[in-house]
């Protein structure tokens, strides 16, 4: 009898081919193993850590607790103040802070109170710049205030500061940084068996897609937010919504061509703002009509001399 030499391999039978592998069963299905394992945890990790942004009612990803966040944040303030020329009075202090209160109020109107310790601060810098930390921990450089240019201007950039604060911001960004760690964890092991060259191609794709696809974007999403939240606190405590397109027609002037593009920036560019605020200012007029029929918006047109 002829001896008949069996085929190398079967549809969905798991037999390896000639080069140890099969086509169709587990040695492929072990490589996506990991892919497969992170897309289970994705799901669990996405659901049991949603939370809702104020105001704007956007889903949200948090995993750590207000404590968590408030004490990450107070030690970077520390910090940052112990390396600063900080203000601790004078006029320009004493605005930054009356202005902070009426937009912290504000927002209590609105029904936010996360129960921080608010703080705000002014540093003497060059640098045009204010920031907020996890807990209510703010901050606005000096070098700032000639382009604010008046308390209407200010409201809108600590409107903005405060509204990250509220938003959990940054409790959200260290949360997809996780998942982007565990995911290129999940995408080192799958292309663990190739070669060097194919895996720096795999994993250089990996990391540019994380960071244009979906950090960037997602950080200007945020300021959008951070931009529309800040622009209702500050029409809710009377100042004048109409100086936040302003504004920024200022720092696109400061800025000059050193802006970039806005596809490789963390923050949407000066002019897609104006337009967003231009877009946005008939509720907030509405607002600050409705809240501040006997109060004169504007009242801190007075320019600021740091």
């Amino acid at each position: 009898m002829a001896y008949r030499r069996p085929p190398l391999s079967r549809r969905g039978s798991g037999v390896r081919t000639r080069s140890g592998r099969s086509r169709f069963g587990r040695g492929i299905s072990l490589r996506f193993i990991p892919i497969i394992l992170f897309g289970v945890y994705l799901a669990y990790y996405w659901f049991a850590n949603q939370e809702n942004v104020p105001i704007t009612g956007r889903s949200q990803l948090i995993d750590i607790s207000r404590e968590q966040e408030e004490a990450l944040g107070l030690q970077s303030y520390q910090d940052i103040l112990s390396r600063s020329a900080v203000l601790t009075d004078g006029e320009v202090v004493d605005q930054v802070r009356s202005i902070g209160r009426k937009l912290v109020d504000a927002a209590r109107i609105e029904g936010i109170d996360p129960g921080f310790e608010w703080e705000f601060n002014v540093i003497r810098s060059d640098q045009a710049n204010a920031f907020a930390l996890p807990g209510g921990k703010v901050a606005v450089y000096t070098g700032l205030l000639p382009i604010a240019e008046n308390a209407d201007g200010l409201s809108a950039i600590m409107g903005h500061e405060i509204a990250h604060a509220i938003a959990r911001h940054g409790a959200e960004r260290m949360a997809y940084q996780k998942l982007i760690r565990i995911g290129s964890m999940a995408a080192a092991l799958v292309v663990g068996d190739m070669g060097y060259s194919a895996q720096k191609a795999v994993m250089g794709a990996f990391g540019v897609g994380s960071q244009y696809g979906v950090l960037l974007p997602f950080s200007r999403k945020h300021e959008t937010e951070s931009d529309f939240i800040g622009l209702r606190l500050l029409a809710r405590a009377c100042f004048d919504p109409g100086e936040a397109p302003k504004l920024w027609q200022r720092m696109a002037e400061h800025a000059g061509r050193n802006s970039g593009s806005e596809f490789m920036s963390t923050h949407p560019s000066p002019q897609t703002r104006i337009e967003q605020f231009e877009a946005w200012l008939p509720e907030a007029r509405e607002l600050g009509m409705k809240n501040c029929s006997n109060t004169r918006s504007g009242r801190g047109q007075r320019t600021f001399k740091p």
